[in-house]
């Protein structure tokens, strides 16, 4: 029942829309217009309404598709990013799972994520899935490595690969307000490709190839892929809050100290969220060649750098 409800599989799916519905709402007043109004008070049940109606449509898969990565696929992406979310400190310094090593996991699974939209885009018969899919794969090999070294850049100071750990290790200062804030630049700009965000929304891009390795997918399938999405934005969100921000940690009174985590948990994840909202509105779009130039002439090594420069001071 726990992995259920609080803070489970509801309530992460919860958390998704609403942080879907932030960014939503964010961009939109960036780039001056009014974004989700109607479904509820300010649009705020806009995205329940988008996955109830993708729900209702009707299935279709395409001739000549790989039936069984077609069905597997949308069911595994929000399987992966569920079992993700499940490390993360969403109430407590420690996680609904929690062991030494659980950071690899974690990051491991991200990496499992990004193959599953490979196999995603190859399943059924088309050319814009296919471009789309091997568009996905070439930014694997661009933006996987920065975003393991600055999460690795952490753990070494911190002395644990344990996320609890990390977060215990903040109580008197976040990493973030230190010289820990490159690699927190680092993690944003990794994450905002690993979620195919604006400027990195290269394998999905809408103006180039439909929706990428996504065109063929409908009804509870694209469903699910939307939800996963958004989990994943709440992952990677919640991460840098758990690695950089302090988790949920931060003044409670003995009253208090059961709710108030939550709240500064999500709060942060929200701050985090806002500034991958900022990229999002502020850049338009590169071509895959310059994203992969840019992360291995400036943002590789750059992390690496800051790795090093962590291990000598250690």
């Amino acid at each position: 029942m726990e992995a259920l409800l609080y803070p489970g599989v509801l309530y992460l799916s919860l958390i998704a829309l609403l942080f879907e519905w932030i960014d939503r709402k964010l961009v939109a007043r960036l780039q001056n217009r009014v974004g989700p109004y109607y479904a509820g008070p300010h649009g705020i049940l806009q995205p329940l309404a988008d996955f109830l109606k993708l729900l209702s449509k009707e299935d279709i898969v395409p001739e000549g598709t790989d039936r069984l990565l077609f069905a597997a696929c949308p069911v595994l992406a929000l399987v992966i990013t569920l079992t993700a979310a499940a490390f993360l400190p969403l109430a407590a310094p420690r996680g609904l799972v929690s062991f030494d090593g659980d950071l690899v996991v974690v990051v491991s699974l991200l990496t499992l994520y990004a193959l599953i939209v490979y196999a995603s885009g190859i399943a059924p018969p088309s050319r814009y899935s296919l471009i789309g899919a091997e568009r996905a794969v070439l930014m694997l090999i661009g933006f996987e490595i920065p975003l393991m070294l600055s999460c690795l850049s952490v753990a070494l100071a911190a002395g644990s690969l344990r996320i609890s750990d990390i977060v215990a290790r903040q109580v008197e200062r976040w990493y973030v307000l230190g010289p820990h804030a490159v690699a927190f630049i680092i993690y944003l700009i990794a994450s905002q490709a690993e979620l195919e965000r604006v400027p990195f929304d290269i394998p999905e891009a809408e103006t180039e190839i439909v929706a990428g390795w996504q065109v063929e997918y409908a009804s509870w399938r694209l469903a699910l892929f939307r939800l996963s999405r958004d989990v994943e934005m709440v992952l990677l969100s919640g991460l840098a809050a758990a690695l950089f921000l302090g988790g949920p940690l931060g003044p409670a009174p003995p009253s208090l100290g059961w709710l108030l985590p939550p709240i500064y948990f999500l709060l942060k994840s929200a701050f985090v969220l806002a500034l991958l909202s900022v990229l999002r509105a502020s850049f338009a779009r590169i071509r895959v060649d310059q994203f992969i130039a840019f992360c291995w002439r400036y943002l590789i090594p750059a992390s690496l750098a800051y790795l090093l420069a962590v291990v000598w001071v250690m």
